[in-house]
């Protein structure tokens, strides 16, 4: 059973639908990740903490995605996944 909600906000799924193939698998795999081990993704590329209880991590070298949680809760919102040039950051 895995220990934490991942919510995706409904615009960004429609917009993962318009992503490379191997990007959108790379995106669930971060998805899966994310709802066993939680917000820390020490083993995605570039992981790192943006502050203010936000990350991110590179799908690959082009793409990104950018997720929230606050401490000790265990929903985590993706907000952001496109190219890095367009990340929130």
């Amino acid at each position: 059973m895995p220990g934490y909600k991942v919510c995706i906000r409904r615009k960004l799924e429609r917009g993962v639908l318009k992503l490379p193939p191997e990007v959108q698998q790379l995106f669930y795999l971060l998805i899966n990740d994310l709802q066993m081990d939680g917000p820390v993704q020490k083993s995605w590329r570039n992981f790192s903490s943006l502050g203010d209880d936000r990350f991110h991590c590179h799908l690959n070298y082009r793409y990104v995605a950018c997720w929230t949680c606050r401490k000790n809760d265990i929903v985590i919102e993706v907000y952001y996944v496109g190219s890095r040039e367009k990340a929130p950051y």
